[in-house]
């Protein structure tokens, strides 16, 4: 037993010498001392050692593996040592060359627009919902007072899905949801990504986004709504703005019109920004019909209100003067970091 043991102990420490990695290292460790090496074959054949003899062969195999384990540490260590030395001479760091810039990212001017219009309204008492942006044309028709036969049901103008399912074209649906759950007064803003087939160019684009905004209570007049527009429009462009209702026509309200707000360029002389009229279009709004408040079981004898919608990149195109929207989705640097 003795001689074979030196013979384990000699194969090992030769393997160990002549071994020229880490890894060669390893397998002497798994041949000699592992769960099926040499040694371990050597304690579990002390069954066919006599009783007697057992205690002093199994201190053989003991001291045997104390040796070969304590030369196998030892050049474990030094193969490390020695690699840590050649990684610190290969791996020299120059500490003269310039550091790697770290470029912070920050708000699209889209999202910085959409704060500021929802920090205007939520001054002012509104709850700022979202709604689905795949609706029915329920909501995002019906509902809203516009008939079977519109001209904007027509494929060419909306994303259909399947049947009656589509691409919201505007937010309204959402005051439609707010509106059946029968919770009045309403105080609302409902902004969003909406959808229409729109060819793509500096002022279109087959998906923008809205803010509409929804007031149902009693005794509500179009002087409300005259009021809260003209402070949003102060609050936005400053406080010499001045504002111009023209009459429009919208499904959903009645009467309608559309919002003009006085040029913040030249202060409402005229000028390129404003092509000359001192006034810039900023929004669509009117008292909310009676045919929508019925279909939302809302008793327009009792309740009235006032509804108004924007186009939020119309908003950041005329804050930031940026003359093309296709900018805000090109995704160049260049442009996004001048916000």
């Amino acid at each position: 037993m003795r001689a074979k043991l030196d013979q384990i102990k000699a194969d090992a420490l030769a393997q160990i010498q002549n071994a020229d990695g880490l890894e060669k290292l390893n397998e002497v460790r798994v041949n000699v001392l592992g769960k099926k090496g040499a040694l371990t074959a050597v304690l579990k054949s002390m069954k066919d050692v006599a009783p007697e003899d057992r205690p002093k062969v199994g201190q053989m195999v003991n001291e045997t593996r104390a040796e070969i384990e304590a030369v196998l540490e030892d050049a474990i260590s030094k193969m490390e040592r020695a690699k840590r030395e050649l990684q610190m001479k290969t791996e020299v760091i120059d500490v003269t060359l310039p550091a790697k810039k770290h470029t912070k990212g920050h708000r699209h001017p889209n999202t910085i627009a959409m704060e500021e219009v929802e920090r205007i309204f939520i001054g002012m008492g509104y709850e700022v919902v979202e709604g689905p942006e795949i609706e029915t044309d329920y909501y995002n028709f019906e509902a809203l007072n516009i008939p079977a036969d519109h001209p904007a049901k027509d494929e060419q103008d909306t994303f259909y899905i399947s049947g009656d399912i589509l691409l919201r074209t505007q937010t309204s649906g959402t005051q439609v949801h707010v509106m059946e759950q029968g919770k009045l007064p309403i105080r609302m803003i409902a902004p969003g990504r909406v959808f229409r087939s729109d060819e793509v160019d500096a002022t279109h684009s087959p998906s923008f986004h809205q803010i509409e905004g929804l007031v149902i209570d009693k005794h509500i007049t179009f002087a409300d709504l005259k009021g809260t527009l003209a402070e949003f429009a102060k609050e936005l462009f400053g406080e010499e703005t001045k504002v111009k209702f023209r009459p429009h026509h919208f499904n959903f309200t009645e009467p309608s019109a559309e919002m003009d707000v006085s040029c913040f360029k030249c202060g409402g002389k005229g000028c390129r920004f404003c092509k000359g009229s001192g006034w810039i279009e900023i929004l669509g709004c009117g008292m909310v019909h009676p045919n929508v408040l019925r279909m939302s079981n809302i008793d327009p004898e009792k309740y009235s209100g006032f509804a108004f919608g924007m186009g939020l990149e119309r908003i950041a195109l005329l804050k930031y003067e940026i003359d093309d929207m296709r900018l805000l989705y090109e995704n160049d640097i260049r442009f996004l970091k001048q916000f």
